[in-house]
C-alpha cells in the first residue's frame, strides 16, 4: 500500500477514535473546554446521545421536544462509622494472690479446702514450730530476769549502793530482752501461713507432710467481688475511650445474660505490633456468677462520625478522582467525593451532599454538567377517580 494511503487510513482511525471519545467518555467535553476547543464544532460531527434522542420520537411519555436524559436515582442518606467498638476480652479477678510462706518448713496442718471463702488474716496452713516455741519461752525468761535485775538496781540506787551507770545498763538489758522476745514471737508467727486478702481458695497443690520453702506456692486466692475484663481496642478508638466510660459484656458461657460495667484503666501506650490499646473494665460480680479466665464479647458505644451514604453504583471515576452525579432542580450536577468506607450496600463519602438529594446510579454516561435530567424511577402521580352523578328532575 502506498505511503499516502497509509497516512490517510491512520488519520481516519484517529479521527474516529476522537469521535468515540467525545461521544461516550464521561468528562470529555469538560476536557475539551479546558483545552480551549469549542464543543459545538465537534457536536456537529458527532452528535451526543441527547441530540440523537432529540431527532427520535420519545416513547417514554414525553413529547418529541423533550431533551431530558432519563436516569435512575436514589436519595442520599446518612451513615455513621466508628460509633461502636466490639472486642474479645478475658476476665480476671479483681485481686489475685499466690500465697507463699515466709520461711521453709514442713506442713503439719492445712485449715482450708478448695472453694472456701476466707478473709484477710485467716490461717491457711501451719508449719512445724517446736524450735520457735522454745525460742519464745527462752526470750520470755530472759526478759523476766532482766526486769528483775533492773528492779534490784533501782532499789540499790535509792540507798546509794550502786551508781546510776549500773541502772542505765540494767535498763538497756531489759530493752534488749524485750526485742529478743518480739523477734522470737515474729519467727513463731511466720510458721503460720495466713491469707493476705479476702478471697476464694483455689486448688491446693500441697498436703500435710510436704516440705515447703519460701518459693513454694501454697494456694491461690481470688477476690471475685468484681471481675476485670482485659481487652484491646483499635487505634482509631484511642482518643475516644476514657476511664469511667460504660461498657457492656456478654460471656460465652452465659450467652443470654449481659453484664454492665465501666472502664477502670487505660494503658499509656499502644502496642506497636498490633496498633491496639490495652483497656481494662470492671463489672460487678457480687452474685459470683463469673470466673477468672472467662472470655467476653465487649461492646462500647461512641458518637461516631457521620457522612453521606450513596449507592455503590453512583461512584464514578475520572482523571481527577471519584465523583457522583446529583439531580439538583431537574439538572445534573457533578460532585467530587472522597470515599471514606465501602460497604456491601452503600458507600460513605466525604462531600457536601444534602440529606435526601437524588444521586444518579444508572444513566450516568448520558449526563453533562447542567443538563436536564428526568428521574425514570420517580413515583408517578395516581389519577384521581371521578364519579358521574346523574339526577332526575320531576
Amino acid at each position: 500500500m502506498a505511503v499516502w494511503k497509509q497516512l490517510v487510513l491512520c488519520l481516519l482511525v484517529l479521527f474516529g477514535g476522537v469521535l468515540l471519545w467525545i461521544g461516550f467518555a464521561p468528562g470529555s467535553r469538560e476536557t475539551l473546554a479546558r483545552w480551549g476547543l469549542e464543543l459545538p464544532a465537534f457536536a456537529a460531527i458527532a452528535p451526543t446521545s441527547d441530540n440523537a434522542e432529540a431527532g427520535r420520537p420519545n416513547n417514554r411519555g414525553g413529547g418529541s421536544g423533550d431533551r431530558a436524559a432519563a436516569v435512575v436515582a436514589y436519595p442520599a442518606t446518612r451513615g455513621t462509622i466508628n460509633d461502636r467498638l466490639s472486642a474479645i476480652g478475658t476476665g480476671e479477678a479483681l485481686r489475685s494472690v499466690a500465697v507463699m510462706p515466709f520461711v521453709s518448713g514442713r506442713i503439719v496442718e492445712v485449715r482450708v479446702r478448695s472453694g472456701d471463702r476466707i478473709t484477710a488474716g485467716d490461717v491457711i496452713a501451719n508449719l512445724d514450730a517446736d524450735v520457735e516455741r522454745i525460742a519464745v519461752d527462752r526470750a520470755r525468761i530472759a526478759l523476766e530476769n532482766a526486769q528483775a535485775a533492773l528492779d534490784r538496781t533501782t532499789a540499790l540506787l535509792n540507798s546509794r549502793t550502786v551508781t546510776a551507770v549500773a541502772q542505765t545498763e540494767a535498763k538497756l538489758a531489759v530493752e534488749n530482752a524485750r526485742l529478743e522476745l518480739a523477734q522470737a514471737e515474729l519467727t513463731l508467727e511466720r510458721r503460720s501461713i495466713v491469707a493476705p486478702i479476702n478471697g476464694v481458695v483455689g486448688i491446693l497443690p500441697v498436703e500435710v507432710g510436704d516440705y515447703v520453702t519460701s518459693q513454694t506456692q501454697i494456694v491461690t486466692l481470688d477476690d471475685r467481688s468484681e471481675l476485670v475484663i482485659d481487652f484491646w481496642a483499635p487505634e482509631r478508638f484511642a482518643n475516644a475511650i476514657e476511664v469511667g466510660a460504660p461498657i457492656s459484656a456478654t460471656s460465652v458461657a452465659r450467652p443470654g445474660q449481659t453484664f454492665t460495667g465501666e472502664v477502670s484503666a487505660l494503658d499509656n501506650r499502644l502496642d506497636a505490633a498490633s496498633r491496639t490499646l490495652r483497656v481494662q473494665a470492671q463489672v460487678d460480680n457480687s452474685n459470683d456468677t463469673l470466673r477468672a479466665g472467662m472470655s467476653f464479647q465487649v461492646q462500647m458505644g461512641f458518637p461516631g462520625d457521620t457522612y453521606p451514604s450513596v449507592n455503590p453504583l453512583a461512584i464514578q471515576w475520572s482523571t481527577e478522582g471519584s465523583f457522583v452525579w446529583l439531580v439538583n432542580d431537574g439538572k445534573a450536577e457533578r460532585m467530587p467525593v472522597r470515599i471514606v468506607q465501602r460497604n456491601t450496600d452503600s458507600v460513605l463519602v466525604e462531600a457536601d451532599i444534602p440529606d435526601g438529594r437524588q444521586v444518579v446510579t444508572e444513566g450516568v454516561h448520558s449526563l453533562r454538567e447542567g443538563a436536564a435530567v428526568r428521574i425514570a424511577n420517580a413515583p408517578q402521580p395516581q389519577p384521581v377517580a371521578t364519579t358521574d352523578v346523574q339526577g332526575s328532575a320531576q
